[in-house]
């Protein structure tokens, strides 16, 4: 494993881009002390919404004043991270929200991805049938 991609904390009133890491899942890297002191020393969680990762070679995307960190990826965590910070059409977000409602597993994870499209929570709500606080909550950040 090298570094492979960037975890960032997305400064406030700043357009969302790459991935917010409670979207790509679980990665081994987050079990490493130096990624769970780096959330610790800034005072989040990954399940933040400000928590982003981004795959190495699209850093200038990052905004100069983010906090960030280099952090090494398995092959399969790399297409993960690729695959969702690309984006998506909320039209094709909005599509998988809609059957949604036969989705038993990973169901925060779409909700992520289509909050990180662009889709509102209301929105989300509305296609998901989810009650919108816990919307809301998945969404907040």
């Amino acid at each position: 494993m090298a570094d492979d991609a960037y975890l960032f904390l997305l400064p406030d009133r700043h357009p969302r881009l790459a991935a917010p890491l409670a979207a790509v899942g679980p990665l081994e890297c987050l079990e490493t002390p130096a990624v769970r002191g780096w959330l610790s020393a800034h005072g989040t969680a990954a399940a933040s919404e400000q928590v982003r990762i981004l795959a190495a070679g699209q850093e200038t995307m990052i905004p100069e004043d983010a906090e960030r960190l280099p952090v090494p990826l398995t092959a399969d965590e790399a297409v993960r991270v690729e695959q969702e910070a690309t984006p998506a059409s909320i039209t094709d977000v909005e599509r998988e929200l809609l059957g949604f409602r036969d989705v038993t597993q990973d169901w925060e994870t779409l909700v992520h991805r289509a909050h990180a499209a662009g889709v509102p929570a209301p929105r989300i709500a509305q296609l998901t049938g989810l009650d919108p606080v816990e919307v809301g909550r998945l969404t907040a950040f």
